[in-house]
């Protein structure tokens, strides 16, 4: 490319392309398998985002195998919460721990290792893609969900709906 701002066009086009963005190297830097550091830079779209309501916890691993870690988010469809996906990354330690001490409190069932809660925590999620799913109550998929922030300035009513995810789908898969 001649100059950045050809590059920055073409980058916009990357979700047209099915491609997160570009990965940019030196010339000279050589070609290693894996996550390297240092010869390259991840030049990504911005993700998609949704404002959704924490509905399900689990129990993480490793060195969260103690703590509410792993959580089920919901968005609004004919005035319920519905299932619309899954995080385990994005926050800090520090509120991992309030989110944890959220879920032993305000837990109203429970199936096995999952704890429903009562719907009052909104996240804004991130994710790379979305595709239609008849594997999800949702009716949608998310590729690479992560929570982006917590919204403590938001109330569950303020959460997306459904439709709003499916305004995001590719333009000939939500006109099916």
């Amino acid at each position: 490319m001649a100059d950045w701002e050809a590059l920055a066009l073409l980058r916009n086009e990357s979700r047209a392309r099915n491609v997160e963005g570009f990965m940019l190297k030196r010339r000279d830097s050589p070609y290693r398998v894996g996550r390297t550091r240092g010869d390259g830079w991840k030049w990504k779209i911005e993700p998609y985002t949704v404002d959704a309501v924490l509905i399900n916890a689990q129990r993480g691993s490793g060195k969260r195998a103690s703590l509410y870690s792993d959580y089920t988010f919901g968005v609004w469809e004919e005035g319920k919460l519905i299932p619309f996906a899954k995080a385990y990354s994005g926050l800090t330690d520090a509120e991992i721990r309030q989110v944890d001490a959220f879920v032993r409190r305000n837990t109203v069932e429970k199936f096995g290792p999952v704890r429903t809660v009562k719907p009052e925590l909104v996240f804004e999620l991130g994710f790379e893609g979305i595709q239609r799913s008849t594997r999800h109550k949702s009716g949608v998929a998310v590729r690479f969900p992560r929570m982006l922030r917590w919204r403590t300035d938001k109330h569950p009513e303020d959460a997306d709906s459904i439709e709003t995810v499916r305004a995001m789908l590719p333009e000939a898969e939500h006109l099916v």
